[in-house]
């Protein structure tokens, strides 16, 4: 799937988070820059208005690792792995722990050695003029019956 604007990027977005549920968990592979967080943003301010809450920041957790954000009854855990050096790190952070309430979205999830079923790992890379991006999106769990990569 071609991305050719950010208004590309934010319909994506809205396609997942009308099928987005707690237990999901969304793994976001690519390049610095290539558009991961911009589409987080997008993915979390679609939830936050379809449950008429208030838009918040949405800003990149790297130096944070993560960003929590309420939304009535449950939660959307925003990760970054960019700067962990091992799997043992991630163990600390009791990822996946209650994902009953939970929607994990995690950049740069190379480190995760167990997955969960109900994902969709999304694979961002740079065409060659560099404004537009391809993304290709792998489907496992509940995930499987979509397909977002057609109109």
């Amino acid at each position: 799937m071609i991305l050719s604007s950010l208004r590309d990027t934010k319909k994506l977005a809205e396609k997942i988070g009308k099928k987005i549920s707690k237990n999901d968990t969304l793994l976001f592979y690519g390049e610095i820059g290539v558009g991961k967080t911009t589409f987080v943003r997008n993915l979390v301010h679609f939830i936050q208005q379809k449950n008429k809450k208030k838009k918040t920041e949405v800003l990149s957790p790297t130096f944070n690792i993560v960003y929590e954000y309420k939304i009535k009854n449950s939660t959307i855990m925003h990760y970054d792995f960019y700067r962990l050096k091992n799997s043992h790190e991630i163990n600390h952070l009791d990822l996946f722990l209650d994902n009953n309430k939970v929607i994990n979205l995690i950049e740069w999830p190379e480190l995760i050695n167990s997955k969960p079923k109900n994902r969709l790992e999304l694979f961002f890379s740079y065409l060659k003029n560099l404004d537009k991006r391809e993304v290709k999106i792998e489907y496992y769990g509940k995930w499987k019956k979509y397909d977002f990569e057609k109109n």
